[in-house]
Formats: C-alpha cells, sequence, structure tokens
C-alpha cells in the first residue's frame, strides 16, 4: 500500500515531492501521485500544508 491523496485537497504544490525520502511521489496533472515504492513513513503527510495526504487506515 501507499500513502492515500486526496485529489480534492491536493493542489499541486509538491511540498511533498522533495521531503520524501524515497522520491515516490511525482506530480501529474496538478496533483501528487504516490508510487508502490512508498514505504509509508508519513513525512509527506505531515508536510502537506493542504492535508491532501494520509497514511493508509488512517
Amino acid at each position: 500500500m501507499a500513502v492515500k491523496v486526496d485529489k480534492e485537497k491536493c493542489n499541486g504544490c509538491a511540498s511533498c515531492v522533495d521531503i520524501c525520502p524515497v522520491k515516490a511521489i511525482e506530480i501529474k496533472n496538478d496533483k501528487a501521485v504516490v508510487s508502490d515504492e512508498c514505504v509509508e513513513c508519513g513525512v509527506c503527510v505531515e508536510q502537506c500544508p493542504n492535508k491532501a495526504l494520509s497514511l493508509p487506515g488512517g
């Protein structure tokens, strides 16, 4: 599994892209997309100013 992206809240600011330690996030069509490389560390969840990211089950 990977971090979930709420497409309604994500504005494509990319604050999550550079903070990801495994480079599992990219911006496509102005929205964050998380790959299967995600290790669910939660760093991006804390970094997102729009609360658009969440850990599975969270």
